[in-house]
């Protein structure tokens, strides 16, 4: 029987009982209706993870007991930096799960030229909060025991000058710079636009920036299949996909 593996903000010790925050009791004793004396991996993104066993199941918590800790870690050891035109949609969403899944360490959503979902204030507090919950659910599927951390929101302008990455890429179909040409990075930004992608002034600006243009084959990607390509091949040449 497959163990789910219930991420937590909360600090976890070993023999220790704690209760669950809301999201997660309510998970675990709503959606999985798991029950007293079942198994559970917990992990707060503090590093490792650490078995527990359900001790009691209530109507808004639920109650656990720690038992031990496993240290293992499973992060790349190429630390990528993904700069995301913000696209509409599910398609967002669907970036976010799997470019955690491939191992992205962080992720900035940009507000680019041709980005045409409109975020401000409390409606993008509320998308913020969305998409750290989908980092959580695809940390909680994938194994990996520490989140990719998610910036705020920004504009592309904003963004560019603070990035601080060794390697930097700009995906662009117009160019025949490709990922083999380049020597083993210690750590990678890579940019890519919204849907339409980025403009020829954008481009230009972030190349200014030190970001190397860089194509991926003779086909220009969907703004959603963009990243899990570029991410797939990045983790293929120097991080930890075989």
């Amino acid at each position: 029987m497959r163990i789910p593996r219930i991420y937590t903000e909360q600090p976890l010790q070993v023999d220790s009982d704690i209760e669950l925050d809301d999201n997660a009791s309510r998970h675990v004793g709503k959606v999985l209706r798991m029950q007293a004396g079942r198994e559970l991996v917990l992990f707060n993104g503090q590093g490792g993870e650490y078995t527990a066993t359900i001790s009691d199941v209530g109507k808004k918590k639920v109650r656990v007991s720690i038992a031990s800790f496993d240290d293992v870690e499973r992060e790349s050891p190429l630390p990528i930096h993904l700069g995301i035109g913000i696209s509409r949609g599910e398609r967002m969403d669907w970036v976010l799960q799997k470019v955690t899944e491939l191992g992205a360490a962080r992720i900035t959503p940009l507000f680019t030229e041709r980005t045409e979902v409109k975020l401000t204030g409390p409606r993008l507090e509320k998308k913020q909060q969305h998409w750290q919950q989908i980092l959580i659910s695809a940390c909680e599927q994938c194994q990996r025991n520490t989140l990719p951390q998610l910036q705020t929101a920004q504009r592309f302008e904003d963004w560019l000058p603070s990035v601080t990455e060794a390697s930097r890429f700009v995906l662009h179909h117009r160019t025949d710079t490709s990922l083999a040409k380049s020597d083993k990075p210690t750590s990678v930004a890579l940019l890519i636009g919204p849907e339409g992608g980025l403009s020829a002034a954008e481009i230009q600006r972030a190349q200014q920036q030190e970001f190397l243009p860089l194509a991926l084959g003779p086909r220009v990607f969907r703004t959603e299949t963009a990243p899990i390509a570029a991410i797939s091949v990045l983790q293929y040449l120097w991080g930890d996909l075989s």
